[in-house]
């Protein structure tokens, strides 16, 4: 059974997994989001109706002020009227009508002065003449809301009657800007949580704006793109503000409705975050308690081996003593010899290795002269360097023949026993380059990466370990590089190893 592709099922299963769990995250947020969605809009549609009728009211109620601001007005006319005709009336003529119309204003404040704006009577105003003589100065001010009405009571010489607003009109006056003022707050601080901004009737000019987190400076900076935006959402409301005139409501969903749009993706990315996480400390993990493993099994291996080789040499000895052929001798010495390297290299597994300063085309070259005679006659081995050249750069020779090995009974199996093995080491200032390639079945694309992993194996009988190996030699422990470099099905593979000269 292939370790690799059931640990990959069960990836993508996880991963289908997740996905299923996320979509439905995502469909039931949806659902939410445009539940909450439908309500806010039926709630800022009453907001709106509510805001067009308190905008009617406000007019109105505008428009009943001023016609009591104009009755008083022709009171005020009327009554200046009355005091002419008193100065002008003569002896025999009924004057009683005009009297009573003097005598009936209650609320118009009057003062009535010379030509030279000397007080001669005040009417609903208190004043102290004695202190104060002369209509002049903020008094002068408060009752010049209005023309003056002049009285012509002998020849060319006129009295002034001055006049204000009553008192009622003040109070009422009060109440419609407090009624206004009320107005504008209960827009931009509704209840809905509605951002709202009011502009002049050239949608320019912003007059205020409420539930935005914007400051006044900001607000009018980025005002275009922001009414643009919320025209763009909902049509604006038009409504008559006195002393504003035309005028427009502009507003767009609350903040809240927007923070549960974006919210899935809030929570895919949460999700995300968690898993990625949660599989770099389950790798992390796993890792760590493979290479424990592989120690413990190098270290274990190591030492079983141990034994039988110190038996061995012994038995070679003897052998020698028998008098035996010294051929064979010197050929179970060789492998004698290869035990002992492959001792060596389980036992430097998990401990940092020594590199030395090494000929890499000895090295290679004295590896392929020990395998071939162990192989078929048929594997024929070429090596594409002047074996007089020297390439030192640090090596750990036992682990590295660990690699070279591999990589080249993998290339046996591939070629069944009969084919090419090429070795081509090339330079540059910094690294060398060993390129080893066979005539073998060859690789799929889609393998270039997995054939590294730990459990992959095209072999019924095979461990999945071997590449592993030597992918953990060449990069943990000579800070190199190993991958294939290129590959094609039935016609061979072909594999890089880099490392650095320094």
């Amino acid at each position: 059974m292939n370790i690799y592709y059931t640990k990959q099922r069960w990836k993508w299963i996880l991963i289908g997994l997740v996905t299923s769990i996320f979509a439905a995250s995502i469909v039931y947020s949806n659902f939410v989001v445009k539940r909450v969605s439908n309500e806010e809009r039926d709630k800022i549609k009453i907001w709106a109706d509510a805001i067009q009728r308190k905008a009617a009211i406000v007019n109105y109620t505008e428009e009943f002020f001023e016609r009591i601001r104009e009755e008083e007005r022709r009171r005020a006319n009327l009554l200046a009227k009355a005091y002419n005709k008193l100065a002008t009336s003569g002896s025999s003529e009924d004057i009683t009508f005009y009297l009573e119309l003097i005598s009936n204003n209650k609320t118009i404040p009057v003062i009535l002065t010379d030509e030279e704006r000397n007080i001669n009577g005040t009417v609903n105003f208190e004043i102290n003449t004695d202190s104060v003589r002369v209509l002049e100065g903020e008094l002068l001010e408060e009752f010049s809301q209005f023309k003056p009405i002049s009285i012509n009571y002998y020849g060319k010489h006129y009295m002034y009657l001055y006049y204000k607003e009553s008192q009622i009109y003040s109070d009422l006056r009060t109440v419609i800007d407090d009624l206004i003022e009320s107005f504008f707050n209960e827009v931009v601080v509704n209840s809905a949580s509605v951002p709202v901004i009011i502009t002049d009737s050239t949608k320019s000019r912003i007059i205020t704006f409420g539930n935005m987190q914007l400051d006044s400076l900001h607000i009018t900076e980025k005002a275009d793109s922001i009414i643009k935006d919320m025209s763009q959402q909902n049509l604006p409301i038009e409504i008559q503000i006195h002393g504003l005139g035309k005028s427009f409501v502009f507003y767009k969903e609350s903040v809240l409705l927007s923070q549960l749009r974006y919210f899935p993706y809030v929570q895919f990315f949460a999700i995300a975050v968690f898993l990625l996480v949660a599989y770099l400390l389950f790798s992390i993990s796993r890792r760590s308690e493979q290479d424990q493993v592989w120690v413990g099994m190098s270290k274990e291996t190591a030492h079983q081996l141990g034994t039988p080789l110190s038996s061995l040499i012994g038995w070679i000895e003897m052998l020698r003593l028998q008098n035996v052929s010294e051929e064979i001798i010197a050929e179970l010495e060789k492998d004698v010899q290869r035990l002992d390297v492959i001792a060596q290299r389980f036992s430097k597994i998990g401990s940092s290795p020594e590199l030395k300063k090494e000929n890499l085309v000895k090295v290679i070259n004295d590896f392929v002269e020990y395998y071939k005679t162990r192989t078929s006659s048929k594997i024929n081995f070429y090596i594409y360097s002047d074996p007089a050249d020297e390439i030192n750069l640090p090596l750990n020779r036992y682990l590295f023949e660990w690699v070279i090995e591999n990589l080249c009974k993998n290339a046996v199996d591939a070629m069944s026993g009969a084919g090419n093995i090429n070795f081509e080491i090339t330079t540059d200032s910094k690294r060398a380059y060993i390129d080893i390639s066979d005539t073998g079945k060859g690789l799929a694309k889609k393998d270039f990466q997995t054939i590294f992993k730990p459990g992959y194996t095209s072999k019924p009988r095979g461990w999945g370990l071997g590449l592993s190996l030597a992918y953990r030699i060449i990069k943990k422990y000579h800070k190199g590089k190993i991958f294939v470099k290129s590959a094609q099905v039935g016609k061979g593979t072909t594999f890089r190893i880099v490392l650095r000269k320094k």
